[in-house]
Parts: C-alpha cells; structure tokens; sequence
C-alpha cells in the first residue's frame, strides 16, 4: 500500500487528530493505563486478609480464649478483643469498624467439659456478600478444627486408637480438588473481567467519538474526499489507529494480568491475542451501528457507555449464565465480551483445546457484520446537511 493510497491518507489524517487533541490522548492512552494501574493496585493482594473481627468473650476460660486465638490465625481475621459487651460490638458493626462480631457466651466450656453442645455466634454484615462470605468461611473452619480436637481426645480417652477416633470423628471424608484457581485468588476474575472492560469502554467510545465528531461538526465530506469518496477507505482509515492503539493497549493488560498478578497461563497466548483483536473491532464496528442507527454522537455514546458496563453483569464472571432467568440469558449473548470472557478463561485457568474458542470467535464476526450493514447509512448521513451538528 503505498503513501498516497487512500487508506494511508485517512489514516495520516486521524493521526493528526489524535495527537493534536486531548481528550483523544485521554482516551486512548492515559485513560485505559490509568485505569489499568488503579485496578493493579486494587488487586495487588490478590485474596483480602485481616478483615477485623469483634470478638466478645463472655465465658473468660482457657477454651474461649483459643476460640479467640484461633479465629485470630485465620488468614481472612484479625480477632479483636477489646470489646467487652455486644451492644458496643454491635456499634462498631454498625460504624464499619468491624465487619462481623464473634460472640462467646457463659458457660461454653462448662457445657463442653459436660458433653453437652455449646454454641458460639458469629454475627455477620451481609451487605458486603464476599467479605460476610470469607469470614464465614474461615471462622467455620477454625470452630470445625477445634470441635473435631475436643472430639478426638474425648475419644482417646476413652481408650480408641488415634485412627479409630479419627473413623469415629469423620466416617465420611470430603477430599475436594480445585482444578482451576487453586490459590482461591479474587484477582484472577475481577482483575480478568475488570481490565478488559475498561478496555472496550475506551474502545467503543473512542471510535464512536471519532467518526461521530465528522457527523457533528459536517466534516464527512472532507473525510470522504480524503478516501476519494470511498467510504470501506474511509473507515479503514478512521479506525485502523485506533484498533493499533487499543491493540498494543491490550498488550500492556496482558503484561499486567500475567506477569504482574500472576494470572496462569495454561493455553495458548496467540489465540488470546487474537480474541483481543476481534473484541476491539467487534466493538468498534458496533459503534458504527450505534451511529447510523441512532445518528446522533451524545446519544450514541451514552447508551454505548451503558452497553459496555452492562457487560460485565451479564458475561457470568460473578454471577453464571446458566442460574439467570430465560431473558438474562438471552441477553447476555448481545455483547462480543461474552464470546471473548469464554475465550479468555478457556485459555488462561482452564488451559482447554484450542477448538472451544473457534465458536465464540465466529459469534464476535457476527457483531463486525451488524456494523457494516450499516454502512451505507452511515455514508448517507454523512453527506446529508440536515443529519449534522446533532447532539
């Protein structure tokens, strides 16, 4: 292709646009780094540790206060004792100064030295579901580690071998196996779904500012000129800049994601890459429907904003597909981030057969055609007066 080809000239063009406007350079390079750093720093610590824990000990034994130690070598809580009553725990709970309250009542380890039950409370602030969740989880464990040790010498005093007090304690054993995300990280799906988000709202709102500024401002014609009223010409060049920006911007989320937080790695790199791209034009022709559909740049990038936050909710990285009613999940197979979340964690945790992310690559082509059947709209708006200068 040589320089003067049109496609080269449109997309000297749009150089020109990109570097000698800021809101451009805030869009497609400090913007998405920017927010890439944030969420690195965010997720740094991949699993949240010491979530503060109000332990309130009425019972003042040797029992009630390994209760305490114990929950307090939990790697998800830091137990702290320093509040005498539950009215005072329950006002810290109320202030976020605590995220859930450990109660110990009288006579727990009366009741236990008698072969009687006893019961401690865990009070939890449910309205964060995955801090209530950890801590739930953790104070279980730790209260089922002890219970099982006051069992098991119960039972050797009784003159039982250790292994069979152990049978008596645990007839049934659960051996579970995580096979992907072992480590039980946050980061490896928030950061996932996180990033490549940030990177489609840059995407679709960059290129639907770019050709929606040439409809504002009736600069179409000029535009059009420059391609030698080839309109293929002219959005090659429009959006060839930025699908190499956003691109190498992909580059960047990929060095973050594996080298800095760890995500594993177990498929292949080269079919990521690709995902990558045909997510970014996916995205990009989809801001050409939105243009020639609705033919006005504010409106189309305010339900472009909304369409890609919308994405993540209904993708199934936190909540799945599967358990949503007929209609969420019809809807979720509207956004390219799906087919390319499926590709993603197909390649990364599960480390599956290059062949599962043929088809969700297909379906990602389908949104490139939505957006060329829009073309010749898009080229009629562009030469028409009465469609410029819409907000």
């Amino acid at each position: 292709m040589t320089h003067n080809h049109p496609i080269m000239r449109v997309m000297k063009r749009e150089r020109d646009r990109i570097l000698s406007k800021w809101a451009l350079i805030m869009v497609c390079f400090i913007g998405p780094l920017l927010a890439f750093w944030l969420i690195m720093l965010i997720f740094s610590s991949n699993v949240p540790r010491d979530l503060p824990v109000a332990v309130v000990d009425n019972d003042h034994t040797s029992l009630s206060r390994l209760i305490s130690r114990m929950t307090d070598a939990t790697p998800i809580a830091a137990a702290d004792r320093s509040y005498i009553s539950l009215k005072d725990a329950r006002n810290a709970l109320e202030k976020g100064k605590v995220d859930a309250i450990l109660y110990i009542p009288e006579a727990t380890e009366k009741g236990i030295l008698k072969g009687e039950n006893s019961t401690v409370v865990l009070y939890l602030n449910n309205a964060n579901v995955v801090k209530a969740g950890l801590i739930n989880s953790g104070v279980r464990k730790a209260l089922s580690t002890l219970s099982a040790e006051i069992k098991l010498n119960k039972q050797l005093q009784q003159g039982k071998t250790q292994r069979q007090a152990i049978a008596r304690i645990m007839p049934v054993q659960l051996h579970s196996v995580v096979l992907f995300n072992p480590f039980i990280s946050y980061s490896y799906f928030l950061t996932l779904g996180l990033m490549p988000i940030v990177l489609i709202v840059f995407t679709l709102l960059g290129t639907t500012h770019a050709i929606g500024s040439e409809l504002l401002r009736g600069s179409g014609p000029k535009w059009l000129a420059a391609a030698n009223g080839n309109i293929i010409y002219a959005l090659c060049g429009k959006i060839l800049p930025y699908t190499i920006i956003f691109s190498i911007i992909a580059v960047f989320m990929n060095i973050i994601l594996f080298h800095n937080l760890g995500l594993p790695l177990n498929g292949k790199l080269h079919i990521i890459l690709i995902s990558e791209i045909l997510l970014i034009i996916s995205y990009q022709f989809l801001s050409i429907f939105l243009l020639g559909l609705f033919s006005n740049l504010r409106l189309s990038l305010s339900l472009g904003s909304a369409y890609s936050m919308l994405a993540l909710t209904y993708s199934g990285l936190t909540f799945p597909v599967t358990a949503m009613p007929a209609f969420g999940q019809a809807f979720a197979h509207i956004f390219p981030f799906t087919y390319w979340l499926k590709i993603f964690v197909s390649q990364t945790l599960r480390g599956e057969p290059v062949a599962n992310s043929i088809a969700p690559m297909y379906a990602m082509l389908a949104f490139v055609v939505l957006g060329i059947m829009f073309v010749p709209r898009l080229k009629h708006l562009l030469l028409n007066k009465e469609h410029w200068g819409k907000y």
